[in-house]
């Protein structure tokens, strides 16, 4: 039976997710000491198209579809220590959407977050 995810959950759950996140781009500060500052969009990756997430849209999340693809990141490529490497995280439809629309991912359904493709 498909979980209809709370809204403040899908916040949540966003934003821990993008810890965990991809795609490097700078963000033009500066962080303390002069070192340029960057970060990673979240974005993944799923039967060759890529996703990336939708805050404040409510959706059901539906059956499981597979697996999904975050990209490695280094947004400090003087510091390997840094790095995230490739992750794999479940793929969920959303009612009403096709999988080339957007699709849901998280570890759990409770816990998915919406992602539109790109």
């Amino acid at each position: 039976m498909p979980a209809a995810v709370q809204p403040g959950r899908r916040l949540l759950m966003a934003a821990l997710l993008a810890t965990a996140a991809v795609g490097c781009t700078e963000t033009g500060g500066t962080e303390p000491g002069g070192a340029a500052e960057a970060s990673c969009a979240y974005v993944v990756t799923y039967e060759r198209r890529s996703y990336q997430d939708l805050a404040n849209t409510d959706f059901t999340v539906g059956k499981k579809l597979g697996t999904a693809t975050i990209p490695a990141c280094d947004d400090t490529p003087n510091d390997p220590a840094d790095a995230i490497g490739e992750q794999r995280i479940t793929a969920y439809a959303v009612e009403g959407m096709a999988p080339a629309v957007a699709i849901a991912v998280g570890d759990t359904p409770a816990g998915a977050i919406l992602m539109k493709a790109r």
